[in-house]
């Protein structure tokens, strides 16, 4: 179980973590990761959970999610989409 483990690292570093993490799962290992980093999530995880407020609100694969939240492509638009984060985002485009 890893908490962030790419956070602080330089790229060559963090390449490195997530190469050794997959290898690991591809070996017949769990591994959990948590992480903000929604994009780390997308590329690495075989399975995605997404918690609110303490809650796990949904789980799946990729294809999994993006097939039950229609219209929605990546892990970040699922996110803000179930979250009510969609309104920050809509805020920082008026700004932009």
């Amino acid at each position: 179980m890893l908490d962030e483990p790419t956070v602080g690292l330089d790229p060559k570093s963090a390449r490195l973590i997530k190469d050794v993490l997959r290898q690991l799962a591809e070996r017949g290992s769990t591994v959990f990761v948590t992480t903000h980093i929604l994009e780390i999530a997308e590329r690495m995880c075989d399975r995605i959970g997404i918690l609110n407020k303490g809650r796990l609100i949904a789980v799946g694969t990729m294809e999994e999610l993006r097939a039950r939240w229609r219209g929605e492509s990546t892990l970040e638009d699922i996110f803000l989409s179930l979250t009510g984060g969609v309104d920050t985002a809509e805020i920082a485009e008026v700004l932009q």
